[in-house]
């Protein structure tokens, strides 16, 4: 059976898996990014939104509803990492940009409220197989507006943002969305994590990489006496603080270790500090970009701190990416550094993430390890890893059936399930594409 007859099969089925139903996936190649590893020819059952049973020899349940996969690849939903799929619309248009905080507000800034359902971008992440994207928050711009100068489209990673006099070394909180198609409120957790730059990127805000981590102490300190004084600030008492109310709020969860500090770093001797100073302060870490992590591999696996890293960040584009290089994921890896890979940030290439697994493959990384950067690593650095990124029993049955290798530039997702449900291919490219797929059928009226 041929890819074109698997589709035809999936839609004239549609809609699937209503939340009563026993649906049935046969005959896939199974990359489960767990425990099981790969099944070359497995069935999976899913019920209620829930992944029932994973195995080579399962019989369908009676009345189950079976999809025969013909051999092709059955995968975990891919996890984007880092990005701001559903808080920006149009990149060149500044009002569809939710993504970074204003002056008055900085840690405090919970980028879940920007989150669009309607998003014609979170369709195209769909399509590409992405079931889950954790949304993390940029560099906020003085008053609101950000610099002419720089192009908001640029990755953070690059160490390309400035920051504007007054801007918050935190930059907020992220939140994990499902792509799920209809406009039910996409958000499934807020406030996950807190963001902060470090590097160049922070030491234009603090004047240097010494006042950074000087400033960013100071602000841990803040939170801590805030926390033990809030009937005092209650009852009209200031407490001295660079830092808002809301921002000493904010960071309470960070310095009590109930969620992660995500710092964006890239040269080897910041992660050390960074690495120090999460020891002095007892903060529980990820890192993003960590162009030199392989540099200091051995200090990130016995400090426990995943990364997030671009596996083609390979170009020395600043003093402190000197040393990037393209098998920087498989040396993260082989020393015992948990690794979630990522692609562009930007909303419209969530699906280089699996070209980048595909490129760190090609330079030493394991497949099983590329699969699992992509799915189940991701799941777990950002704590939902019970619940999705990999193929078991009593998991949400977020799944994607492929055309071919998930890795290969020429594969395609044939039906994406969040929750057992089949999503629709209702992207609005997709829908250009009909549309004037066949200009003898003739234009719409208006292009006459």
């Amino acid at each position: 059976m041929n890819c074109a007859l698997i589709m035809c099969l999936l839609i004239s089925t549609a809609p699937l898996a209503a939340s009563a139903e026993t649906l049935v996936i046969a005959n896939a190649r199974l990359e489960t990014a767990g425990p099981a590893g790969e099944i070359a020819s497995g069935t999976v059952v899913i019920k209620d939104g829930k992944i029932t049973a994973v195995g080579a020899e399962i019989a369908p349940p009676p009345g189950a509803r079976v999809i025969d996969a013909q051999g092709k690849v059955l995968s975990p939903g891919l996890i984007a990492a880092s990005t701001n799929l559903g808080v920006v619309e149009v990149d060149g248009v500044q009002s569809t940009h939710d993504e970074a905080a204003g002056p008055e507000i900085g840690a405090a800034f919970d980028i879940a409220y920007g989150v669009n359902p309607a998003s014609t971008l979170i369709p195209i992440a769909r399509e590409a197989g992405v079931t889950r994207a954790v949304l993390t928050p940029i560099p906020g711009w003085g008053g609101g507006e950000r610099d002419e100068e720089v192009d908001i489209s640029a990755e953070t990673a690059g160490g390309d943002e400035r920051k504007s006099p007054g801007a918050s070394l935190f930059e907020g909180q992220a939140a994990v969305i499902r792509t799920t198609s209809g406009d039910a409120d996409p958000v499934l957790k807020r406030r996950i994590g807190m963001v902060l730059d470090f590097g160049e990127t922070g030491a234009r805000i603090a004047g240097s990489r010494g006042a950074e981590i000087t400033l960013i102490k100071a602000a841990l300190d803040d939170a801590r006496r805030y926390k033990k004084n809030r009937a005092i600030f209650d009852k009209g008492a200031e407490i001295p603080s660079r830092l808002s109310r809301e921002d000493l709020e904010a960071l309470i969860p960070v310095v009590e270790g109930r969620i992660p500090l995500l710092v964006r770093v890239h040269r080897a001797s910041d992660i050390r500090l960074i690495l120090s100073l999460a020891g002095e302060e007892k903060l529980r870490l990820i890192l993003e970009g960590c162009e030199e992590g392989w540099l200091v591999a051995g200090d990130l696996a016995s400090a426990h701190v995943p990364v997030l890293i671009d596996t083609e960040a390979d170009l020395p584009d600043s003093f402190e990416t000197l040393g990037s290089r393209l098998d920087n994921a498989a040396r993260l890896q082989a020393a015992g550094v948990l690794v979630a890979i990522e692609g562009s940030r930007d909303f419209n290439n969530v699906r280089q993430a699996r070209f980048n697994a595909g490129t760190a493959v090609a330079n030493g990384l394991a497949y099983q390890a590329a699969l699992a950067a992509v799915t189940i690593n991701p799941a777990k650095i950002w704590g939902f890893g019970d619940r999705t990124g990999s193929i078991e029993v009593g998991k949400d049955a977020d799944l994607v059936l492929w055309s071919g290798d998930p890795f290969e530039t020429s594969t395609y997702p044939l039906a994406v399930f969040i929750e057992g449900q089949q999503q629709p291919q209702d992207a609005r490219i997709l829908k250009l594409r009909d549309r004037y797929a066949k200009p003898a059928d003739g234009y719409p009226p208006a292009y006459h």
